[in-house]
């Protein structure tokens, strides 16, 4: 038994009638859609004709909000709809970031994630969703994809369908039969400002001229002219920052690993306390940082308690909690001057730092909404960065606490290769041919759009650049700092284009 949807645009008149029926069924609050009706239109006037766009939940075989949902929140019942268990959400936004159809929101009421949820409370007792049965045009048909003789399977069978996003391989159970495809196509669209019947949040506004300054009509066949509020980008600055001092946390114990297989004793500044002290330090911020950007932080023990083992948030928290554990066995062992602990410790503490610096690039690769997110190249960007962020902020330390030449030297060697490094990661980041028309959007924002002065002036220039530079000099406790606040730079700038463009 697989539920599914399929939506006839060939009979649908544009009357809200199932958002009204949804909204009044599921309860849902005034500013926040289950489904929702998006007006299109094509051509130059007066040769213009409207579409229109009914969108929700596609309920998919191979949902990514299932996968990357850290506490089972959401789940697949055995009839195949996707459902959703508000008392198990922390609110981490994730599933937002993973669903390619923008169908989810957060709740102001609840503080928690919903959705579409196939009115699953009706079809349990043997009706059909609100929106099925209050549609004046019948445009939209329920039932068993698997059962022959429904409805929806005949007309599945017969007709030319249509579904969103194919290519993401999440294989929905939303059809559309005689829908426009530039309709159904973000990508394809250019976004108004203004709507016939709304006006757009501030934050809206600002992200579509962000978007239509870099479209360069590569593709858009139409211009959307009624639609929705969306939340503009669900991660922001905590996220940014929380990779940044996760890269600190990971890339001082980093160096200290090296520092013991290079032979430096557990007195210098690479082995000594300072580094784990540090870990430690920026391992908290880093937890802080995640539990307060969930809009239910007083549940945020679910992800290690009603773990879903699928997701890298979840993997993520127990790789952070072991390196919690070593950072701090390794301070034990520093401050007793133990040097063989601190050997047979080495091993753990590379291969544990090296997992809290890159798990976060499966993770990221878990978002499928954000296709410029799933770059092959963020796992290195995320090794090299905790490298350079370690010898900075060792150098930044010790420079002023006069430790040992030796130490600082590797440090200051360090850091010239990781930013070498990281050059040429951008390098290959912004030169390479993007995947799609959404990521070549993402990069244009960076390059030469509105991110563009932040990334040449804050990232290149201040942040590899002029730290190479001074970092061959007496300087170089300043190219230290420069390095640290150019890596902050560009998971901000990394981070917000990801999720400038939109998937509705």
């Amino acid at each position: 038994m697989r539920y599914g949807f399929v939506i006839d645009q060939r009979k649908c008149i544009g009357c809200h009638a199932c958002t009204v029926a949804c909204k009044e069924e599921n309860r849902v609050p005034l500013g926040a859609f289950r489904t929702w009706v998006k007006y299109v239109e094509r051509g130059h006037y007066p040769d213009t004709r409207r579409y229109f766009a009914v969108l929700r939940c596609n309920h998919c075989d191979d949902a990514p909000c299932i996968t990357i949902c850290p506490t089972v929140a959401l789940y697949r019942r055995p009839d195949g709809i996707v459902d959703f268990d508000g008392d198990r959400c922390i609110g981490c936004k994730s599933c937002m970031q993973g669903c390619p159809y923008d169908a989810l929101y957060i709740d102001p009421a609840t503080n928690t994630a919903a959705k579409c949820n196939y009115c699953a409370h009706r079809v349990e007792v043997g009706l059909e969703p609100a929106c099925v049965i209050v549609c004046p045009a019948q445009a939209i048909i329920a039932g068993d994809l698997d059962d022959p003789g429904a409805p929806i399977a005949r007309l599945v069978a017969t007709e030319p369908v249509q579904v969103r996003k194919a290519e993401q391989g999440t294989r929905p159970k939303l059809f559309y039969v005689g829908a426009d495809a530039a309709a159904l196509t973000p990508s394809m669209q250019t976004s108004s400002e203004h709507y016939l019947f709304a006006s757009r949040s501030p934050a809206e506004v600002d992200l579509v001229r962000m978007v239509a300054e870099i479209q360069d009509g590569d593709g858009a066949l139409s211009r959307s002219v009624y639609d929705v509020p969306h939340q503009p980008r669900p991660w922001g600055w905590k996220v940014s920052t929380y990779l940044w001092t996760k890269s600190i946390a990971a890339g001082t114990m980093l160096m200290a690993a090296f520092g013991v297989l290079v032979g430096a004793p557990p007195s210098s500044l690479l082995v000594g306390v300072i580094p784990p002290l540090l870990a430690l330090l920026f391992l908290a911020l880093t937890t802080g940082l995640l539990v307060f950007d969930l809009k239910r932080p007083e549940r945020f023990h679910y992800i290690l308690f009603k773990g879903n083992h699928r997701s890298w948030l979840v993997k993520g928290a127990w790789i952070l909690l072991a390196y919690g554990v070593i950072a701090a066995v390794w301070l034990v062992g520093a401050l007793a001057g133990d040097a063989y602990l601190l050997r047979i410790l080495t091993l753990p503490a590379l291969l544990l730092a090296a997992g809290a610096a890159g798990y976060s690039a499966f993770l990221f690769g878990q978002a499928e909404g954000r296709d410029f997110w799933q770059s092959p190249l963020l796992l290195p960007h995320l090794l090299v960065a905790a490298l350079a962020a370690g010898a900075a902020v060792l150098l930044i330390v010790g420079i002023p606490a006069r430790a040992d030449g030796p130490s600082l030297r590797l440090l200051a060697w360090t850091l010239i290769v990781a930013l070498v490094l990281e050059a040429a990661l951008l390098f290959a980041e912004f030169s390479s041919a993007p995947a799609n028309v959404d990521v070549a959007r993402a990069a244009r924002l960076v390059t030469r759009g509105a991110l563009c002065v932040r990334f040449w002036g804050g990232v290149v220039i201040g942040g590899v650049a002029l730290p190479l530079v001074l970092a061959v000099s007496p300087a170089v406790l300043l190219g230290a700092a420069l390095a640290l606040i150019g890596l902050w730079i560009y998971e901000d700038v990394w981070i917000r284009a990801g999720q400038s463009i939109p998937l509705s």
